[in-house]
């Protein structure tokens, strides 16, 4: 394939330094597709981390200059090239990334990005970046409610959500599309509490042990709950008030402590996260275009790529969910 001029793209070259570059236009390679990136939203605690130049997950090496374009995993687009062997895309597809494979690699924050065909799912035309550019985000939350389902039907059931931010405000929505009957946000922000009840909570309280007092065999007790903070106090706060399970998606960084009395009534399970799959990202896509999953109330500014780290101070303050960044503007 010829050469294909230059473009911009980010680029962490230390800590709390973020280059706007000029590089080549990547060439994709065999099974590979290259795409005009038209948004790419924020992953908070990936953003947060790597530009703070702290790993992301407990014992992870960072070297900066980071890989380019990294993080910049939450992205749609427009195919414009196709690499040998492809065979699923055509040249004019908008499509949505649907999982990180974890393996370093150049990311979306640039005008282009190459990726593997695989990892892609094709999105209808009609929906704006900010409707879909989260898809990934939104398959690694059904990953949790796949695991959540082995142990039993959420069907008329009482679900919980610890944490609303972005993952937390799609487990929200993602218990009710499978058929819960109650759903409760947890989390100390007022604003975001308002948020979950627009997005399928009958229910928002901050996670106050006073005001909720622990008890698993009353009324107050959910069957089921999910924690997206990765905080221990989180955690053991959820096991005292849960009967069935506690599904965990927020990295943990510290140890949550399991004591006797969530050993009997009967036991309350404790489980741990599954692996990225297509099917919990199908799933989450076909809840994207019934309406059942929205996630562009996630994003709460649009910024172009180049003020990234204004975008990530807006995450620190938490003044914003998400950020959309274009990368043309």
């Amino acid at each position: 394939m010829k050469n294909l001029g230059t473009m911009k793209q980010l680029r962490l070259a230390a800590p709390r330094t973020a280059l706007w570059q000029e590089v080549p236009v990547p060439v994709p390679g065999p099974g590979e597709v290259l795409i005009r990136v038209i948004g790419v939203t924020t992953c908070p605690h990936w953003d947060l981390h790597l530009f703070d130049g702290q790993p992301m997950f407990p014992g992870q090496t960072l070297v900066y200059p980071y890989l380019p374009g990294q993080p910049g995993h939450e992205a749609m687009g427009e195919i414009v090239a196709l690499g040998p062997d492809t065979t699923q895309f055509h040249v004019g597809q908008r499509v949505a990334a649907w999982r990180d494979t974890g393996k370093p690699r150049v990311g979306f924050y640039g005008e282009y990005n190459t990726f593997a065909e695989s990892d892609l799912l094709a999105v209808p035309h009609t929906l704006q970046p900010a409707e879909i550019a989260s898809l990934e985000l939104a398959m690694c939350v059904e990953v949790s409610f796949q695991r959540l389902m082995a142990v039993g039907d959420l069907t008329g059931r009482s679900v919980g959500v610890a944490g609303l931010g972005p993952a937390g405000l799609v487990a929200v929505q993602l218990a009710r599309a499978h058929g819960a009957a109650k759903v409760v946000g947890i989390d100390p922000v007022a604003a975001r509490r308002t948020l979950a009840l627009t997005l399928g909570a009958e229910r928002a309280v901050a996670p106050s042990a006073i005001a909720w007092p622990a008890g698993r065999r009353d009324g107050a007790a959910l069957d089921y709950t999910l924690d997206c903070t990765g905080r221990v106090d989180s955690v053991e706060f959820l096991l005292d008030r849960t009967r069935e399970a506690v599904a965990l998606f927020g990295v943990l960084r510290d140890e949550v402590r399991y004591a006797p009395r969530h050993m009997w009534g009967p036991g309350v399970m404790l489980i741990g996260y599954g692996d990225h799959n297509r099917a919990a990202a199908e799933t989450a896509l076909a809840l994207v275009n019934a309406g059942s999953l929205r996630l562009a109330p996630l994003v709460t500014h649009t910024l172009p790529l180049h003020r990234y780290a204004e975008g990530v101070e807006l995450l620190r303050q938490q003044e914003a969910i998400k950020v959309l960044f274009d990368p043309w503007a």
